[in-house]
């Protein structure tokens, strides 16, 4: 009787989960991904009503890398689980998006309020009454927990974790009993959109840095810009772009920011990552007196083994909480309204900045006499067959690596997963990016690139690409091969064939036999999944004539369904980045006390 005369007094009665679901589509996200389990299923039914797309991917751990790359192609995501058996298969995926800034809302169904009180030995559960254990473990990778257990709070607890998971563009995580998934709750705060606005400086403070910045900026002789992976996800691009049109300051990014900037921009100068940089961008890069380094993750393979050659005494750091110029750190002053006032405050006349290393597509430098299609060639060649708009998905291993020798057009969104380095991650996350760019109506291609070794650990998710019919072309490398899909035109998908882990490989182990895995028809996986002929395009590329004649190919370009390329390519073979890196590794993996 207490719940009904609440309910009656409420203004505009909405179901909590029509609640979440309408400020999930309120703040950007048109498709959930996720599994159904008997307790989210009555949630799943407001699903539609709130004008969203359920995905509804093969597993859980899938449906946590789409979302992935679903957030970081159109900005956040959303992805459903049940208690449990469900949301512990996701784990690993939503710790991949909290390692590298990527926001998620993770929703949970699970048991009621009332069998948790009175810790019922229910399924799904350890069988010790414990039903806050896994809620437990996924606060350690989220920014936010909210517990619906009380339904006069719920409607704040839900728009204050949204909140924090685009602020802090970390996943947050949601759980939602199954006795409150349709308790009614007050629907006229819909009405109000949530705030989304960052937290302004302290002005005072904000304008202290800006006088220091612009001090040391004024007095470099060789200044430069490095763009990282912070920059992309806490979304000062803008100010990026603003920041290098208007100094003419040489730009660079790290692997993790590709994509971040024009590279067509006379003022872009190439992959900085230490000693697995082009020898050009090493030389620049190290002998600047300055270097404006925005949203850095100076993680290990996005260094080259921490094989940075710059001086901190030369460096300014803008992060999305604070800044450090030189040994200085500035809490509490985050980079975007700094670099705001940047822009706005820089005397040119103070600022002579010098030319950036020629960046090309070099094609022509790493083509041999051979029919091999080699990694050298084929990484540069893959820069003159993107569009501009592309999204280029690259899995952990060769093609996070070989990617630092492609060019990309305007406009290209680069998407890898290289801090938390999950085998297997791009599979999924191509799905998501495919799926958002065919949320946003855009006819954007979305192309994958994945290894053999990487794409057996996901292959499954191909079904959710033909079931959703992407645009997708999948490059998937063989000892020499290339997939490619038609249903799906949110992906070409090149699998490249290398008889296993390449990137193991040259860390330890080259010959070992757990290194290896077992050979597929890899070009019959998309009918194995119901890919029916007219969906799906199949090719496999052993040759360069095979190569050029494919990436040359009208309707190959056109990529208006899933195309699945076997690329072959020799075992042995590996990017230039990824040998110096993965000899880095090796001994550092080797280290002892």
């Amino acid at each position: 009787m207490a719940h009904d005369i609440r309910e009656r007094g409420l203004k505009k009665p909405i179901a909590v989960a029509e609640y979440v679901f309408k400020r999930l589509h309120e703040i950007g996200i048109r498709s959930v991904h996720g599994l159904p389990g008997d307790f989210n299923l009555v949630a799943l039914d407001y699903i539609p009503k709130a004008g969203l797309r359920w995905v509804s991917s093969v597993n859980e751990l899938n449906a946590a890398y789409a979302a992935d790359g679903y957030a970081r192609a159109k900005g956040i995501s959303a992805l459903v689980t049940t208690f449990g058996v469900g949301e512990l298969s996701a784990i690993n995926g939503v710790a991949g998006a909290f390692s590298e800034h990527v926001p998620v809302v993770h929703i949970v169904g699970c048991p009621s309020t009332i069998s948790q009180r009175n810790g019922m030995l229910l399924h799904h559960t350890l069988g010790n009454g414990d039903f806050n254990v896994f809620a437990n473990m996924s606060s350690q990778i989220s920014c936010d927990t909210a517990r619906l257990n009380k339904p006069s709070e719920i409607a704040n607890q839900i728009d204050h974790a949204l909140r924090e998971c685009w602020i802090r563009s970390r996943p947050v995580y949601i759980m939602l009993p199954t006795d409150m998934a349709e308790k009614k709750i007050e629907g006229a705060r819909l009405d109000t959109p949530i705030d989304l606005t960052e937290p302004k400086n302290e002005p005072e403070r904000e304008d202290y840095v800006v006088d220091v910045v612009l001090r040391y900026l004024h007095a470099a002789k060789s200044p430069i810009i490095l763009v990282d992976a912070c920059a992309i996800r806490h979304r000062v691009l803008d100010e990026v772009h603003e920041l290098a049109e208007k100094t003419r300051l040489p730009v660079f990014v790290t692997p993790m920011g590709k994509g971040a900037i024009n590279e067509s921009s006379r003022t872009y100068g190439g992959v900085y990552a230490g000693t697995g940089s082009h020898p050009d961008v090493v030389k620049r890069v190290e002998a600047s007196d300055l270097v404006l380094s925005i949203g850095a993750l100076k993680s290990d393979f996005n260094t080259t083994g921490f094989s940075y050659r710059t001086s901190k005494l030369n460096t300014i750091d803008f992060h999305p909480t604070h800044c450090t110029v030189r040994y200085s750190e500035y809490p509490g002053v985050a980079m975007r309204g700094v670099l705001r006032k940047v822009i706005e405050r820089v005397d040119l006349s103070k600022l002579s900045p010098p030319p950036s290393p020629e960046v090309v597509n070099e094609v022509a430098e790493n083509r041999d006499n051979s029919e091999t299609v080699t990694q050298a060639f084929f990484w540069p060649r893959i820069g003159e067959y993107l569009n501009e708009n592309d999204i280029v998905v690259t899995e952990t291993g060769t093609a996070n690596f070989g990617i630092w020798e492609t060019k990309f057009p305007p406009g290209v969104t680069g998407i890898t997963q290289i801090l938390w380095g999950s085998i297997g991650w791009s599979v999924g996350a191509a799905q998501g990016a495919a799926l958002a760019a065919k949320d946003m109506e855009t006819d954007r291609r979305t192309i994958l690139f994945v290894g053999d070794g990487a794409f057996q650990l996901a292959a499954q998710e191909v079904s959710t690409m033909i079931r959703h019919n992407l645009k997708i072309t999948m490059y998937s490398r063989l000892p020499n091969s290339v997939l490619q899909n038609d249903a799906l035109k949110c992906t070409h998908s090149f699998l490249i064939y290398n008889e296993g882990f390449t990137i193991e490989r040259f860390i330890h182990g080259r010959e070992a036999e757990y290194n290896d895995i077992a050979r597929w028809q890899y070009t019959e996986v998309p009918t194995v999944f119901g890919g029916l002929d007219k969906q799906v395009r199949k090719f496999i590329i052993k040759t360069k004539e095979q190569l050029e004649k494919l990436l040359t190919d009208k309707v190959f370009n056109e990529a208006s369904g899933l195309q699945f390329v076997e690329l072959w390519m020799p075992r042995e073979d590996a990017p230039r980045a990824l040998k110096i890196t993965t000899e880095v590794a090796a001994k550092n993996n080797a280290m002892i006390e």
